[in-house]
């Protein structure tokens, strides 16, 4: 099942598939490098490897793999886009003063990072 990680220590065997490559997509969650095999998601930290399985390979279909497998990246950009159009309207109705580019961009950031961890952790709690 997509989520689920398979934890490799180092010292029971230290491995990398010779066709497996290093990769930035995904997220590191502090790993020293991460792979890509197919569907097959490696990271590596100091004592151990955590293998999982993607249901898209995001090299493939980035759309498919933020839809399927990493949805709040996809909910926290839209909460950050929704809030940032709805404040630039204020923004830009000539009655309004109250509200700046900066705060804009500041609650644009935390609705997209609110959107992102509520959905991280609603989906760790359904698998």
């Amino acid at each position: 099942m997509p989520g689920d990680e398979i934890e490799v220590p180092k010292e029971l065997r230290e491995f990398m598939l010779e066709e497996a490559e290093e990769t930035i997509l995904g997220q590191k969650n502090g790993a020293k490098k991460q792979y890509r095999y197919g569907n097959l998601h490696i990271r590596e930290y100091n004592d151990k490897f955590l293998v999982h399985t993607d249901k898209i390979d995001p090299r493939v279909n980035p759309l498919g793999h933020l839809v399927f497998d990493a949805p709040e990246i996809l909910i926290g950009i839209a909460c950050g886009i929704f809030t940032g159009m709805h404040n630039a309207r204020k923004f830009s109705n000539k009655n309004s003063k109250k509200i700046s580019l900066a705060n804009i961009l500041a609650s644009s950031l935390m609705s997209g990072y609110l959107g992102y961890a509520v959905t991280k952790k609603i989906k760790k709690h359904l698998e």
